[in-house]
């Protein structure tokens, strides 16, 4: 079975996160992905550890970089800057987030490319965009902090804290995919190519939706809530015998189903309390009568017979527990890959998108530093096809 993008070749110019997330998904769907690093280093996250996988590379570099060739290329040296040279004028997609100005300095930037190479789909993933703000260096931190995120998240007010993971980076890989993919599409209908820009700032003030969309749309100004929900009650998490339990009450139905399991469906008809817009009103009252009842009982016990009658909940599972919930419910979240002169198998996150015609596959394990770099400078030198046996252009 061939993926959706098979005969896409993709220039990977981009290191640490959002990039390289971005050219995995389009791996996973069928692209061929060369990945240039710098040579003696690579990219910056194979020295991000502990931990560590079982042959000593880190685990995070492992997770956005399977389904790749890695070759190693010295902008700074004549010849390999060539062979850079080549492979993005021969390439479908080239993604690279340097600062502004980096790549166009070695003859690698959206102007030079789109005259060698005008069909080719050029994406620039950028902190803060490449107008005022291409100087400013960016770090999902960073963006978390100024782009507002940290001001909605932490236990109480004065206390922001960040995302538990790079989830600005994740994003904006993600808005860089859809991008890249609706160039191409734009490709085939017109058979010319184009630049795409995304940013971390502008992917994250996208990603806030009902919080941005409160500000922009009714100037309010959110705040921190802990694990509440600025518009929904209750949605957050009540306390239990033994360890909290998320509750996520979406209808007023589901609010009535929750009182009437934890005995008091006279709550669910106070006027105080009977339609979501009451309860948000009435928050630290409702919350104050629902734990209560919750804390009798335990996560376990409470969360099966809320479920049983529709009422959304589940515990605090850390990561071990999620992973073993997803196997559970069949989701199959994680895959091993097999790869040439490997010890074992990689065990990576699995792509959750699910294609009935032309599913994600996993034909490569996250590549060593060069690990193609012969094969692919003999690819670049003989010209020809390009690597999936088709004329680009």
């Amino acid at each position: 079975m061939t993926g959706s993008l098979d005969g896409v070749l993709v220039a990977d110019f981009s290191r640490v996160l959002a990039g390289p997330y971005a050219t995995m998904l389009l791996a996973d769907l069928g692209a061929d992905v060369v990945k240039v690093e710098r040579p003696g280093a690579g990219d910056e996250t194979r020295a991000w550890g502990p931990p560590y996988d079982p042959d000593g590379t880190a685990t995070y570099y492992l997770s956005v970089n399977r389904n790749k060739r890695s070759v190693t290329l010295d902008l700074t040296d004549p010849g390999d800057l060539t062979a850079a040279r080549h492979l993005a004028h021969r390439a479908d997609v080239i993604v690279q987030n340097f600062r502004p100005g980096t790549m166009e300095r070695h003859g690698l930037g959206y102007a030079d490319i789109a005259v060698a190479n005008p069909r080719a789909v050029y994406c620039s993933i950028t902190g803060f965009g490449s107008g005022a703000g291409a100087d400013r260096p960016g770090y999902d931190l960073l963006v978390q902090a100024v782009g507002g995120l940290m001001s909605v998240t932490g236990a109480r007010p004065g206390e922001p804290v960040k995302a538990g993971v790079a989830l600005v980076d994740v994003i904006t890989g993600l808005h860089a995919t859809v991008g890249i993919l609706a160039a191409l599409r734009h490709r085939e209908a017109t058979g010319a190519g184009q630049h795409v820009e995304v940013n971390l700032l502008s992917s994250l003030l996208s990603a806030l939706v009902n919080q941005a969309s409160g500000y922009v749309s009714a100037g309010v100004v959110p705040g921190i809530l802990g694990n509440a929900h600025p518009s929904i009650v209750p949605y957050e998490l009540l306390p239990t015998a033994d360890r909290p339990l998320a509750v996520a009450v979406g209808t007023d139905a589901q609010f009535g189903a929750l009182c009437r399991t934890l005995g008091i469906p006279a709550v669910a008809a106070d006027p105080r309390y009977a339609r979501n817009a009451d309860r948000v009103r009435h928050r630290e009252a409702l919350i104050a009568t629902l734990s209560e009842r919750t804390a009798l009982r335990s996560a376990d016990d409470l969360a099966a017979a809320l479920s049983r009658r529709g009422v959304p909940c589940g515990p605090v599972n850390d990561l071990a527990g999620a992973f073993s919930l997803a196997t559970e419910l069949g989701l199959a979240p994680v895959v091993d890959i097999d790869g040439p002169e490997r010890g074992q198998p990689a065990r990576q996150v699995a792509n959750p998108i699910t294609l009935s015609g032309a599913p994600p596959a996993y034909h490569r394990p996250p590549p060593r530093l060069g690990e193609h770099t012969a094969e692919v400078l003999a690819w670049l030198a003989a010209g020809g096809p390009d690597a999936a046996g088709t004329e680009n252009g």
